[in-house]
């Protein structure tokens, strides 16, 4: 709600009022500028932040002519310190689950220049400015590049330092708020999505004091349609091996169509969280270059964007390959695309296509198609073809997670088992053939008019990370309500009847298991009803104070340790 959202706002910027730069650390890691030099070749020219661009400055420059922007994504190095976020960070707990912070890698977002200049010795002008986050909001800091990039090309750093002290005093993220976030006299507005929106709905509307010039629909949506128009009729199979963790290589004709091919294809099993590794725009640089190419073992659980025709003989033992050319029109319509045999797939000139051996289990949904080439003829505007598109990824991944939610909830201990004076019970294991044998009254067709091999596509979603990642972090959220359920059953009870006729060890137990618990709770950030925790503690204090002053002393002593 907007009410926990302001209050979690507060307690951000009261966390950060003493730390130099902390505002500018809850958005970026660092800004820097990539340039090239005739004895050094791409280097580092300005550093705002730490430096974890080390291994990166090649991916920087992808050598087109004009300008380019780009994302890429690259994994942390081992050691390394660590961030604004934590495990158990408050923007995290409130974010939707695609967009939470992962602390082991980082996204980088480029706005590449390439011209002619006859006063630079080898004739161009080749900069990059580059903002290095781990927030995965590529709308916003793609846009927020377009409004620097172009100004500090003519101004140079002063202009770069003014930026980052302008970000310095941006409001931290906050899951729910809308912000006003101004650089170079330009205010942007923006909506931090919070995991409680209503999946495809509109957020709630918030009153703001001042009119914002650039409203941002969206800090990380891409334009659907735009990445996907040469693919339409095959957009099924494809949901398929985002769902499935399937190893993919997309080869494209630029940086910029590579990242964004991978992004919105990550995107595509919202509001599931892709488990697997991908990487928006992958070279020969890249730190796990040898470890994704080699050929002693099967390929790994990753989507690659690569735009280097030399990946074509790497990755011909892959079992997935988008190759994409620049965009054809046959008439009004995108060219599409055909889905062709690996043994197809040539070392040089290649031609455009999806070569994979890939089955699908389900049939295509031909409406949508039909809708969205008939939209295409009406000259409907991108974004409401990228709406219809993201609506209906959107209806079908729901459908196939509805009945594995229905299964979970039913794995969950009964309310009235949970007992103050024992440990809370167990949650029931996941059992895949249970689960199958739910699917006849209870199974995706209940909200799917598509035909197909479901059950199929469950068993072999079951092997996949996606179902792993899916599964630990529902199991960690439903451990955390039995915590709170049990915490407020304890707090109901009569704690001070129950030690009348209690030994002083069994009160110490007591007294040192519910302070632990309080303690987990508060660590966690557990979701527990207002004033159970504050409750708690009156109660305990009440127990203390009824022991021997001897043990009241052991117990404080051990409470303080302890914290």
């Amino acid at each position: 709600s907007t009410v926990s959202a302001t209050l979690s706002a507060n307690a951000a910027e009261n966390a950060e009022s003493s730390l130099p730069w902390a505002r500018f650390s809850s958005w970026l890691e660092c800004v820097c500028v990539v340039t090239f030099d005739l004895e050094l070749g791409q280097a580092i020219e300005v550093l705002w932040g730490c430096n974890v661009l080390h291994m990166t400055c090649e991916m920087c420059f992808p050598g087109c002519l004009g300008d380019t922007q780009f994302s890429f994504r690259l994994r942390q190095s081992v050691g390394r310190r660590g961030s604004w976020f934590g495990e158990e960070d408050a923007y995290s707990r409130d974010a939707p689950v695609t967009l939470q912070v992962k602390l082991a890698h980082f996204y980088g977002y480029v706005y590449f220049r390439q011209v002619k200049d006859a006063s630079v010795k080898r004739g161009y002008f080749q900069k990059s400015l580059v903002l290095v986050s781990r927030l995965p909001y590529v709308h916003l800091f793609q846009s927020l590049l377009q409004i620097i990039a172009p100004e500090y090309f003519e101004k140079l750093e002063p202009c770069l330092e003014a930026v980052c002290n302008e970000i310095d005093q941006w409001q931290s993220p906050v899951p729910g708020l809308t912000l006003n976030l101004p650089v170079m006299g330009v205010v942007m507005q923006v909506r931090i999505p919070s995991k409680n929106d209503k999946p495809g709905g509109s957020p709630e509307k918030q009153a703001q004091k001042e009119v914002a010039p650039m409203m941002l629909p969206t800090i990380h949506e891409l334009d659907l349609f735009k990445c996907f128009q040469s693919f339409l009729i095959h957009l099924q199979m494809l949901w398929e091996l985002m769902l499935l963790g399937e190893p993919v290589v997309v080869m494209a004709p630029s940086p910029t169509v590579s990242s964004e091919t991978v992004l919105a294809l990550v995107s595509s099993i919202a509001p599931l969280r892709y488990c697997c590794d991908y990487r928006p725009y992958f070279t020969i640089h890249d730190t796990e270059f040898k470890e994704y190419t080699t050929r002693t073992q099967a390929p790994p659980n990753v989507i690659l964007g690569v735009t280097n025709p030399f990946f074509i003989k790497t990755f011909q033992s892959w079992p997935h390959i988008i190759r994409l050319g620049e965009l054809k029109m046959s008439g009004d319509l995108p060219k599409q695309v055909k889905v062709k045999k690996l043994a197809k797939l040539k070392t040089l000139d290649t031609k455009p296509g999806i070569y994979t051996a890939h089955k699908m289990f389900l049939q295509k949904d031909k409406s949508l198609i039909k809708r969205l080439l008939k939209g295409i003829q009406r000259k409907r505007p991108s974004e409401v073809q990228s709406a219809i598109l993201r609506r209906h990824l959107l209806e079908l991944t729901q459908s196939f997670i509805i009945p594995l939610e229905r299964y979970l909830a039913s794995l969950m201990p009964l309310q009235r088992s949970v007992t103050p004076w024992k440990t809370p019970p167990q949650i029931r294991p996941f059992s895949q053939e249970e689960f199958m044998g739910t699917l006849e009254h209870a199974g995706p067709q209940l909200t799917s008019v598509l035909k197909g091999d479901w059950v199929g596509l469950y068993r072999k979603f079951f092997r996949s990370p996606n179902f792993d990642g899916w599964y630990r972090l529902r199991h960690r959220e439903m451990t955390q309500k039995l915590e709170c359920l049990h915490l407020e059953v304890v707090c109901d009870a009569d704690l001070l009847g129950w030690t009348k006729d209690k030994s002083e060890v069994e009160i110490v137990d007591l007294v040192l298991k519910l302070r632990e618990k309080l303690m987990k709770a508060g660590k966690q950030q557990l979701p527990v009803k207002e004033g159970v925790l504050e409750k708690l503690e009156g109660y305990l204090q009440t127990v203390i104070s009824s022991l021997p002053e001897d043990l009241q002393t052991s117990s404080v002593t051990f409470n303080v340790a302890q914290s």
